[in-house]
């Protein structure tokens, strides 16, 4: 059988490259390690050689002319910013709620359990309505879905309940159904059966690719917006202010109240503010990150209306393993 090997390795040195950079690239400092900027230059190098050499494969190792389709490119995008929003939203809940409220493994997996099953019962209902409205109408519904509840996300509070957190996720998930079916339904609309796995192939990518960008962004805009939101309250936090002035006074008072000296008392007084500074400036961050997918989502619902087309319903679709 005859393998595009040299396609073969140039595809896995840029994806392999790249997953480093998504990796490492907040841990290292982004662009001002030499590391990061190797293997992105690596990646950059790979891909622009990979592009030409597979557009001129009679048997390419990934089909890369299909996204040239204007449904199956559509398709592929959208399944790379679900891939983003859905790895995303999976990564920094359970941080959230394990770094910012005082939550262990088993009740942050509890908190998103609820979303699973949500999931799981409108699964079998998005497949029937699947067949009977296009499915451009229904990527739509669930588009809108994704950005009216990562908006609702925004609502976080420092005290926030168990059962905000599951509503949460329930209404993060509960659009995701109606997505899955009619993307593929319109990837394969069009295509010849004999493209299907190379399709398949490519589907994959967007959806694992677009969850390695969704998690590097999530924590690069975690990890800055913590910064700023940190430095915007330290400047309310002076002796010049009175609020400041009287928030320690009252901390002082209930420290010594159980048992600390007056020095004692002071410095607990200011370590806890410290803490209330840092986990607030976190708890916006997070409303920074949500605030981001439910953008990315209303972004998708235009191109979606524009550039899908009608399928026909009735026709027999071409499908492949995923």
């Amino acid at each position: 059988m005859k393998v595009d090997w040299i396609g073969f390795a140039l595809i896995a040195v840029t994806l392999g490259s790249l997953e480093v950079v998504l990796d490492r690239g907040q841990i290292e400092d982004w662009f001002r390690s030499g590391t990061i900027v190797t293997f992105t230059v690596i990646a950059a190098v790979a891909f622009l050689a990979f592009l030409p050499w597979e557009f001129n494969q009679k048997e390419p190792i990934v089909e890369v002319r299909l996204l040239a389709h204007r449904q199956f490119g559509m398709a592929f995008l959208v399944m790379l910013m679900i891939g983003a929003i859905l790895f995303g939203s999976n990564q920094i809940m359970p941080q959230l709620l394990q770094t910012t409220f005082p939550y262990t493994a088993t009740l942050s997996g509890l908190a998103m359990m609820p979303g699973g099953l949500a999931m799981l019962v409108v699964m079998p209902i998005a497949g029937q309505v699947s067949s009977r409205f296009q499915p451009k109408y229904l990527m739509v519904l669930g588009l809108a879905g994704i950005a009216l509840s990562m908006w609702y996300s925004t609502s976080l509070t420092p005290d926030a309940s168990f059962d905000y957190f599951g509503w949460v996720r329930v209404y993060q998930t509960i659009g995701l159904p109606f997505l899955f079916v009619p993307i593929n339904t319109v990837a394969y609309d069009g295509l010849p059966r004999n493209k299907t796995n190379q399709a398949s192939a490519l589907m994959n990518v967007a959806r694992n690719l677009g969850g390695s960008i969704g998690i590097s962004l999530a924590n690069v805009v975690l990890f800055q917006r913590t910064q700023f939101h940190q430095a915007r309250l330290v400047e309310n936090t002076v002796p010049s202010s009175p609020v400041f002035q009287s928030t320690v006074q009252q901390m002082t008072q209930y420290f010594m109240s159980h048992g600390a000296s007056a020095t004692q008392a002071n410095g607990q007084a200011m370590g806890y503010i410290g803490h209330l500074v840092q986990m607030q400036a976190t708890i916006l961050a997070y409303i920074d990150v949500f605030h981001v997918c439910a953008i990315a989502a209303a972004v998708m619902i235009p191109l979606v209306v524009l550039l899908v087309r009608r399928v026909n319903l009735h026709a027999p679709v071409a499908t492949a393993a995923h």
